[in-house]
């Protein structure tokens, strides 16, 4: 037992130091999502996220844009609870069947106008879960989709950039 302990304090860590981000890229394009959004809105972009039934590799990217590396809440990003005080609703995974009315429900309660952003490949079309008997399809089968973020998980950085392109282009 000593032996163990002694091994694994001399050790060190077993996981991957963090990749540095680049700060001034992430600065510029926070501010252009924030200013593109007060441009449009006249505030800030609110977020509603609504998980349809993903392996929870995209929330995890989700979350990883308000950690203490992206900290975008500081350029005028914010995460709502409710869908009624959402700009956008993000929807991660394919939409299972029992998530499909729950998922109507929050776009019915999102005002207008409201966008909506499919994250990740399983969003799109299903990813590796489609034909599956407990999945109904991919978010745009059952609700109408403004824009797909693709990848298996998409980064943070992906993530922004598609919430730019998103506000600058969608009318």
């Amino acid at each position: 037992m000593r032996k163990t302990l002694f091994e694994s304090l001399t050790r060190g860590p077993l996981t991957e130091p963090p990749s540095a981000p680049d700060e001034a890229a992430l600065a510029e394009l926070a501010q252009t999502v924030n200013r593109a959004a007060r441009a449009r809105l006249g505030r800030s972009l609110s977020i509603r996220h609504v998980d349809a039934g993903s392996c929870n590799g995209c929330e995890l990217e989700i979350q990883a844009v308000n950690n203490a590396f992206h900290d975008l809440e500081r350029f005028g990003l914010r995460f709502v609870a409710s869908p009624r005080h959402a700009d956008v609703l993000t929807v991660t995974g394919p939409v299972t069947r029992n998530m499909r009315e729950a998922l109507l429900r929050v776009y019915n309660a999102t005002p207008d106008p409201k966008w909506v952003v499919a994250i990740g490949d399983c969003a799109a079309n299903g990813g590796i879960f489609a034909g599956s008997y407990a999945v109904a399809g991919g978010v745009n089968d059952i609700v109408p989709v403004d824009l797909h973020i693709r990848g298996c998980p998409p980064s943070p950085i992906d993530l922004l950039k598609g919430l730019v392109a998103l506000i600058e282009h969608v009318t």
